[in-house]
């Protein structure tokens, strides 16, 4: 494996919608790197606080910051300083930065400013944008099913038009001629973005992926164009919640079961009250242990909730972080939230909500944008 030369750190981005895979491929590239001998250090970010995929980081043994209240577009000048945080506590040779799921634009507000900003300490990663092929199917009319309003395609297509590299995710999923019509029409629409698809899961073509962003570097060309009205229109159909509930059980119960009731007693509340699913998310810390946690997705309104991680020992209590964003009112959200947490009634566990936000996102008022001509 070719590695870059180590006097400068990597910034790597990931970017994706939302429920695209990009945590599970965010920890996929964080441990490879640690097996070929680097430091790493990883930078999530959010719309809020209490993030799932920041306790499930974590979990895995990686250093890992958090910025939350926006953007990292929004938010420069705190991703700066966590890098900062990170490079004074463990010197990473590699940053690994996770997006929002709902942000775009990241090239011009991000990594050129952050390359004309901080070259002297950064080289920066081509951008991947990940793609969940299901959800691109749809978007592109391959399939029936539910998809997003035109204004949150509006993001989507847009995450998709800065992209460097376009990675299908998932594709353990795909057939072969699923796979290679999805590529050829993503080919059409990016002709300046190189498609690769891989299954994480499977580890079917990571490794070629992985490769391409640790030796290369980010090309400049020109600036895409944004209509930022329609952007925070789109974002702002989006609904928002973070919760955390405390789960007590006597006896001790099986976190697997629970996990899998409560995320489909939410999936089927919502399904009769608000539009589409992006992404439902939701980890489990027993009170006691070594820090293993628990974990399941839900990426789609008509898919089947996913356990990621689970816990062999019964668990007799435990914090659950519960994150999820939806085409909805954020209110609609949190009334079912509140009925499931009512709701649950799986041998004698009782649930406490200790913490609720829901929101929608403010319109995008990036720091810097850098417009770089044709």
């Amino acid at each position: 494996m070719t590695t870059p030369l180590q006097q400068k750190a990597r910034y790597i981005m990931l970017g994706g919608f939302l429920g695209a895979g990009k945590t599970t491929a965010v920890g996929a590239l964080a441990n490879h790197l640690v097996q070929q001998g680097l430091r790493v250090g990883l930078i999530t970010n959010d719309q809020g606080s209490e993030l799932v995929d920041t306790a499930m980081l974590r979990a895995r043994g990686f250093q890992t910051e958090e910025i939350t209240g926006g953007c990292f577009c929004c938010r420069f000048g705190t991703l700066a300083d966590a890098a900062r945080k990170l490079s004074a506590a463990t010197r990473p040779d590699v940053f690994i930065a996770e997006p929002v799921g709902s942000c775009t634009d990241l090239v011009a507000t991000v990594t050129y400013p952050l390359r004309r900003l901080y070259g002297d300490a950064f080289t920066v990663a081509p951008l991947s944008v990940l793609v969940d092929p299901v959800r691109a199917e749809r978007l592109f009319g391959f399939a029936e099913g539910g998809k997003f309003s035109d204004k949150v395609a509006y993001i989507y297509r847009k995450q998709l038009e800065e992209a460097d590299l376009l990675v299908i995710t998932k594709t353990d999923t795909l057939d072969a001629s699923r796979l290679e019509r999805l590529r050829a029409r993503l080919a059409e629409e990016c002709p300046h973005a190189e498609v690769l698809a891989v299954s994480v899961r499977a580890g079917t073509g990571v490794a070629e992926w992985f490769e391409k962003i640790i030796s290369s570097e980010q090309q400049a060309r020109a600036t895409m164009a944004v209509d930022y009205e329609l952007y925070a229109e789109g974002e702002a159909l989006l609904g928002w919640l973070n919760a955390t509930i405390q789960l007590a059980g006597e006896p001790a119960f099986d976190s697997k079961m629970v996990l899998k009731s409560f995320a489909s007693e939410i999936q089927h509340l919502l399904a009769a009250r608000v539009g589409e699913i992006a992404h439902l998310k939701m980890t489990l810390s027993p009170d006691t242990g070594l820090g293993d946690i628990a974990a399941i997705s839900l990426v789609r309104s008509d898919f089947i909730p996913e356990l990621s991680l689970t816990l062999d020992a019964p668990v007799s209590s435990g914090q659950l972080i519960l994150n999820c964003r939806a085409e909805a009112a954020p209110e609609e959200i949190r009334d079912v939230v509140r009925a499931a947490v009512a709701n649950l009634n799986i041998g004698g566990v009782t649930a406490q909500l200790e913490h609720l936000e829901y929101f929608r996102p403010g319109k995008p008022e990036p720091t810097h944008r850098d417009n770089v001509p044709v």
